[in-house]
């Protein structure tokens, strides 16, 4: 199986660095307790060159898409290298899918598998629409390859003191539980089946996982644990957002953000903010079309003026 690996943080950051280690897993340090164990597939890592952090899905039109070829690498078998893109994530698939993959493994072949992440931050609730991350993965699906958005709550200790590695482990548990579910009849190969003893999604679909707050030296950090994995829906409220009133020192007005990423106005029961928080691994299911369907009869009647 071939995965495309991508992220919003950056071809540099420490969480797609971890997430590369746990999915190549070149000593079977990320085997989760009867599960897996080995690599996952082989792993192309295609990412923005710098942080693009909540930029959604916006893409790049009026500006040329610079690359930089094997940018990382520190040694050893899992050494990651990878292609840097000096763009959002949705730049990102869509030059791997329609040009950079096609260069590298010849025409008309396309990724087995998605992957985004993983983020520095967790992509639940409201979230999921401002994210990068999650952009990066429902592009994927928009243009049929089955994606996973993966993301790790960081805690109050900030990205020092997490535990990326331990985060990747869990995550990995989760991602081999999606794709052990999704395993077809061994008759049925390629994308839509049976790839390299994995199963997959079907090829439009699309999940966000979201893995607790793993800190170093943490019981969640120790080999053995294992946080609870559940399927969800993502909390539906807004933010109560804050912005902190500052003069220049020219004298012009300005405001920062200053308020909480994960503070709710309200939180559904069940959902992935709740589960979340409760220590439990998320896994929620998305969708790239915004139609409210529900309303369309009412909608035709209106315009119609029936």
């Amino acid at each position: 199986m071939r995965i495309l690996l991508t992220n919003d943080d950056g071809l540099r950051a420490p969480g797609i660095q971890a997430l590369y280690e746990a999915l190549v897993d070149a000593h079977g340090e990320f085997a989760a307790s009867g599960e897996g164990g080995g690599p996952l597939g082989e792993v192309t890592a295609i990412a923005p060159l710098t942080v693009q952090s909540a930029t959604s899905h916006g893409v790049t039109f009026h500006e040329p898409l610079m690359i930089q070829q094997d940018r990382l690498g520190w040694g050893g078998d899992e050494s990651m290298t990878g292609t840097a893109v000096d763009g959002r994530p949705a730049d990102c698939v869509k030059l791997a899918i329609a040009s950079l993959w096609p260069e590298r493994f010849g025409a008309g072949t396309r990724p087995d598998l998605l992957i985004s992440g993983m983020n520095a931050g967790a992509n639940v609730g409201i979230n999921v629409i401002y994210s990068g991350t999650v952009a990066a993965a429902l592009e994927g699906a928009f243009l049929g390859i089955p994606s996973i958005a993966v993301s790790l709550h960081i805690g109050p200790g900030g990205t020092g003191k997490t535990d990326f590695r331990a985060g990747a482990r869990h995550a990995r548990r989760a991602i081999e539980r999606v794709l052990v579910n999704c395993k077809k009849p061994a008759t049925i190969t390629g994308a839509q089946g049976k790839v390299g003893g994995w199963g997959l999604p079907e090829p439009h679909s699309c999940v966000s996982i979201n893995v607790p707050v793993t800190a170093l030296g943490s019981p969640e950090a120790a080999p053995g644990h294992e946080y609870p994995v559940r399927v969800c829906p993502m909390n539906t409220h807004g933010l109560n957002d804050q912005y902190e009133r500052r003069v220049s020192p020219g004298g012009d007005v300005y405001y920062w953000a200053s308020g909480h990423g994960l503070d709710f106005r309200t939180t559904n029961e069940g959902s992935d903010v709740q589960l979340l928080f409760q220590k439990v691994t998320t896994v929620t299911p998305l969708r790239y079309d915004l139609t409210k369907k529900s309303t369309l009869a009412m909608w035709r009647e209106r315009v119609a003026g029936e």
